[in-house]
């Protein structure tokens, strides 16, 4: 597996030397989205009020940022869960001309099928604390603050070698997660047979 060092915005060369399971760390300039952006622009109609092709690195993410003096300060920062935003997952890749979408977990197939069409990747933070990343991320500006919130804004950041992140889905719509449930089933099956467990074992239903 190899390591880059990228800075935003990237290239179609940048990402398609990506492969699943690459270490990256990212500089640049990069927004964020999380549903109620998604929604307010893909199913209510409204324009991205911002250009995306100097900015073409979108972060699942709902920052904590608060006013302080004249300037915004990051309190809290983690890349939420990608696959709560499969709904518009294409759609976002194509529209907005991404490269990369940063979030925690994966995307569905046709995010995937869209991020190879397009030459995009996702990538998923590797086993960080959110606030060891704040020194890494400045603050540039919001957009839509006062129609959607503090969380649900577009944020604008500026990173600095932030990461690392592992690639999950390259541009060729590898996915690093069907590879880990298919080991995942084999060694399950491997640890029922050991431990006597049937084979058709259903987890407790609670409720």
């Amino acid at each position: 597996m190899a390591e880059y060092h990228l800075t935003a915005p990237l290239t179609e060369t940048d990402v398609t030397k990506l492969k699943i399971g690459d270490t990256v760390y990212l500089s640049g300039d990069v927004f964020t989205c999380r549903s109620r952006l998604h929604k307010y622009i893909f199913d209510e109609g409204h324009s991205l009020p911002f250009e995306t092709k100097e900015r073409n690195v979108l972060i699942h993410n709902g920052p904590i940022v608060i006013k302080d003096g004249d300037k915004w300060r990051l309190v809290s920062f983690m890349p939420t869960s990608s696959i709560r935003f499969e709904k518009w997952g294409a759609k976002s890749v194509e529209n907005w001309g991404l490269r990369m979408i940063i979030g925690k977990t994966t995307m569905g197939k046709s995010t995937s099928e869209m991020m190879k069409k397009k030459k995009c990747v996702h990538v998923s933070p590797r086993s960080v604390s959110p606030n060891l990343w704040i020194d890494s991320i400045r603050v540039d500006g919001v957009y839509l603050f006062d129609e959607l919130g503090s969380i649900e804004a577009a944020w604008h950041f500026h990173l600095e070698d932030l990461g690392p992140f592992v690639v999950d889905i390259d541009s060729n719509g590898n996915n690093l997660f069907d590879s880990m449930d298919k080991e995942i089933e084999c060694r399950k099956r491997e640890a029922f047979k050991k431990l006597g467990i049937a084979s058709d074992f259903e987890y407790t239903k609670l409720y």
